[in-house]
């Protein structure tokens, strides 16, 4: 099995609806992404996917996020825009433009603390 992973960062806004203590105020963070590519064969040229090709979709996908108040997009209109929901949409949204072989997205809120999403 080979894996590939490539990452991203990009700068948002949220606030937690609901939630009591700070993080229900508004508030930002530099996230970070690692999105994980698998699979058994290689291409003829040697290559399980084209790194070109993972970090173009992440990049769609990252900067629809970046400099954003999450609160205020469409997908996260009823959603907390917690970690873990982010990794949900980035994990979907890459499987969508490139397949089954995206098996994780990780989203660092700090650099000590992140949300796995995988099916």
């Amino acid at each position: 099995m080979y894996e590939l992973t490539v990452e991203s960062r990009f700068d948002s806004a949220h606030n937690l609806r609901g939630y009591e203590g700070a993080c229900e105020s508004l508030h930002g963070h530099t996230y970070r992404v690692q999105v994980v590519y698998s699979g058994q064969e290689l291409n003829e040229l040697g290559m399980l996917i084209d790194f070109k090709n993972l970090k173009e979709e992440l990049g769609r996908i990252v900067g629809h996020l970046d400099h954003r108040y999450l609160n205020e997009l469409e997908e996260f209109s009823v959603k907390n825009p917690t970690a873990e929901h982010l990794a949900q949409y980035i994990f979907k949204r890459m499987r969508k433009a490139l397949g089954v072989g995206i098996t994780s997205a990780t989203v660092w809120e700090t650099p000590t603390s992140a949300a796995t999403y995988r099916e």
